[in-house]
């Protein structure tokens, strides 16, 4: 179960902590995913002692040829090896106090130290000792729960979770990355004990989102975090798509559990967190822009453009980084309804060709999104449906191909236009410009210089210019 290289440095750990004589663990998440036959390579060490005098005497015989990074105020040092990150803490005791999270911390032996720990399945310690080595402590049945696959605390829920409402947060992503189940009074008290979130930074909450995002099935995590009641306090824009209202019979579908089926079907095709969070907030804007109309029944309109002007202060919020991301996810938002529009009309050229130039690069995306997009349950409708959307996929490739669109840029510059006809940056060399792409998209002329040329002089007469 453990490699040989893994072997070699715990026997280094083992050595360097009988020599100072230090009671010495693998404690946490790499045991956990070592029972688990899961590569992990994050390994912590909890000693009954100094973890930083364990740290710098492991280095040494490492002959590793980086510093030992020490964190005083931690007690805490890491060391990386080429293969592991391994950290080293001496045992704790915590404390908490009611309006905070940060405990008041003590020196402490293993079993302190185990009883702070969030899930019995991260409580469980490897001895490294020489006379104990491989001696598995587990006082809380960790491997039965992770036989029975079964999220549970060591201690009493209730104060687990208050004490650190991020556990919370934990609770749900493990459950969701390792498909367990939360244990039912673990369950009840994150639902009781909600309203602590509150107390954790945005950037651990988000963080720990973002690991339930790229879960296999990251629906699991959102069922679960609005099940609890937890959404609400720190993404009510998501929460705000659930439910359903009906008028004169007519209803509209459940926009929250249509948005995690498609980010489920997205999340089958890719890893890529940022095209995910794209899927997340493609109908954000729709609770904004539900109106009943009499002839047509539900409609969202504008839904799209809405949603994309929404991703920036949600970005912000969430504080998830303001920048080239922030603004991929933005376009994806913008365009997802455009290659649905063409599965449903006539796929003209002149539609791919505008498609294409405002997709640039990210075409490829924005099908996998819309494709994803696609989750009526009528199997007729379905088939109809993607056989179009495959049609449509072709038609990208032939005029792809043909006009080169993607990232395209019109081959007449403003600076071509001002030196033609002998003007500085005004109103008539945005028109012109204009045109000239716009006939380009349209079919109207070929995407080259010559003919874009020829239309830039016939364009500026028309406006009473003359070359010079």
């Amino acid at each position: 179960m453990i490699s040989n290289i893994q072997q070699a440095i715990f026997k280094i750990i083992a050595e360097a902590a009988d020599e100072l004589n230090i009671e010495t663990y693998v404690v946490g998440g790499y045991v956990r995913d070592l029972l688990l036959d899961r590569e992990s390579k994050d390994v912590d060490i909890v000693c009954v002692g100094s973890g930083i005098e364990l740290a710098k005497n492991v280095s040494k015989k490492l002959k590793l040829k980086g510093d030992v990074k020490v964190f005083k105020n931690f007690g805490t040092a890491m060391l990386k090896t080429p293969e592991y990150e391994v950290e080293f803490v001496g045992a704790r005791k915590e404390s908490y106090q009611r309006d905070s999270r940060k405990p008041i911390v003590e020196d402490g032996s293993l079993e302190d130290d185990q009883n702070r720990r969030d899930f019995t399945i991260n409580a469980m310690a490897l001895c490294l000792n020489k006379e104990r080595y491989g001696e598995l402590i587990d006082p809380f049945n960790g491997q039965e729960d992770l036989k029975n696959k079964i999220i549970r605390t060591p201690l009493d829920p209730k104060v687990t979770y208050s004490d650190d409402p991020l556990r919370m947060m934990r609770a749900i992503r493990f459950s969701t990355q390792l498909g367990f189940q939360i244990e039912k009074k673990s369950l009840e008290a994150i639902s009781a004990e909600a309203s602590r979130i509150k107390i954790i930074s945005q950037e651990r909450i988000t963080d720990e989102l973002n690991k339930i995002i790229l879960s296999d099935r990251p629906s699991i995590g959102f069922k679960l975090l609005f099940d609890t009641g937890l959404l609400p306090y720190f993404f009510p824009e998501m929460h705000d798509l659930y439910g359903v209202d009906v008028v004169n019979g007519k209803r509209h579908k459940d926009n929250f559990y249509h948005t995690l089926q498609v980010l489920d079907n997205l999340s089958q095709n890719t890893n890529d967190l940022w095209l995910r969070w794209a899927a997340i907030l493609h109908d954000i804007a729709k609770p904004a822009t539900k109106r009943y109309e009499e002839n047509r029944g539900w409609t969202f309109h504008g839904h799209e453009d809405k949603g994309a002007r929404m991703v920036p202060k949600i970005f912000k919020k969430l504080k998830l980084p303001l920048d080239n991301k922030m603004k991929y996810v933005q376009k994806l938002v913008r365009l997802h309804l455009r290659p649905i529009a063409l599965v449903k009309e006539a796929v003209t050229d002149s539609a791919i060709r505008r498609l294409l130039y405002e997709a640039g690069d990210d075409i490829d995306d924005l099908m996998l999104l819309c494709s994803a997009d696609i989750t009526t349950k009528n199997p007729k409708r379905m088939k109809r449906y993607l056989q179009n959307f495959e049609l449509v996929e072709e038609k990208l490739k032939e005029v792809e191909e043909k006009d080169k669109l993607r990232n395209w840029q019109p081959p007449i510059s403003g600076e071509t236009i001002m030196r033609t006809f002998g003007i500085k940056p005004s109103k008539e060399v945005g028109l012109i410009k204009n045109e000239i792409r716009e006939a380009i998209l349209d079919g109207k002329i070929q995407n080259n210089e010559k003919e874009a040329m020829q239309l830039m002089i016939e364009s500026g007469k028309r406006m009473g210019l003359t070359e010079v």
